[in-house]
């Protein structure tokens, strides 16, 4: 039986279950290529503390959260300063936005129905959310993942909101000798896809392109030569927002499912 990524150079951009994805490549006949684009994301507690207390002190007119994970940090945090009650009552007293089913489960936990909801998961679906809404002079606290999400942040300021973001998890850059080699193996038409697992990856790999004056290179292989593929839908926009047009995603949002639409991909691709 034919398998679908025979030959295949398959490029890995995350650090999670590498040994299971690479072994699933394999087993479809493909040479996993590891080059993880994530680098780090921590916990910034201590530098979120001052941002938790200007919510609380001044509140929103609008509170955008992308992720639930960041909803209960954020719930942690203002609880280990005694002020639980107060953040959980100024986000009661707001206007309330979210990206996310997981995001949409973390405002249940907390008894809050927002009022706006993208209708995909993606950022851009959150705009569209926000069509007739009057942003000026509003006060929008943003949380935020690991990234500072430009298309939402610059939406919100073009339609003249005053926009605190607050990243409870905030991300250190990969290794740069990674992000180089992943760049001239791009260039040099020596990766066949390249598969990306967050935003993060996609942000890293396309900053440092244009740190290096090589984004229309990169663009440009992506277009011509190598395959983008994106696990899930907000992954799928941020190479979306780098101008990448050419991107597989599988249904199912899952690292494995990927793997599968990849292969079956270059199988009809032969036909």
């Amino acid at each position: 039986m034919e398998k679908g990524l025979s030959g295949k150079r398959i490029v890995v951009g995350g650090t999670r279950k590498l040994e299971e994805i690479s072994t699933l490549i394999e087993k479809q006949g493909g040479i996993p290529v590891i080059r993880s684009l994530q680098g780090t994301v921590f916990l910034a507690e201590k530098e979120v503390e001052p941002d938790v207390l200007e919510f609380i002190e001044n509140g929103a007119d609008w509170v955008i959260f992308t992720t639930g994970i960041g909803i209960d940090t954020l719930v942690n945090i203002a609880a280990k300063l005694g002020l639980e009650e107060a953040f959980i009552e100024k986000i009661r007293n707001a206007k309330v936005a979210s990206r996310g089913y997981k995001t949409l489960a973390a405002l249940k936990k907390l008894a809050i129905k927002p009022l706006a909801a993208s209708d995909d998961g993606t950022t851009k679906g959150l705009v569209r959310a926000f069509e007739g809404v009057d942003f000026s002079g509003k006060r929008v606290m943003v949380q935020l993942h690991g990234e500072t999400a430009p298309v939402l942040t610059q939406f919100l300021e073009d339609q003249g909101a005053v926009v605190q973001k607050i990243l409870p998890y905030q991300h250190i850059e990969p290794e740069v000798e990674t992000v180089k080699t992943l760049c001239k193996e791009l260039i040099a038409s020596e990766c066949d896809a390249v598969c990306f697992t967050t935003a993060v990856q996609v942000r890293s790999l396309f900053d440092y392109a244009r740190k290096t004056n090589s984004y229309k290179e990169i663009v440009g292989a992506f277009k011509d030569q190598t395959l983008a593929v994106a696990v899930g839908k907000v992954t799928l926009e941020a190479l979306k927002e780098e101008g990448i047009d050419r991107v597989l995603a599988p249904e199912n949002e899952r690292m494995g499912a990927m793997i599968i639409t990849l292969a079956n991909y270059y199988l009809k691709a032969d036909i």
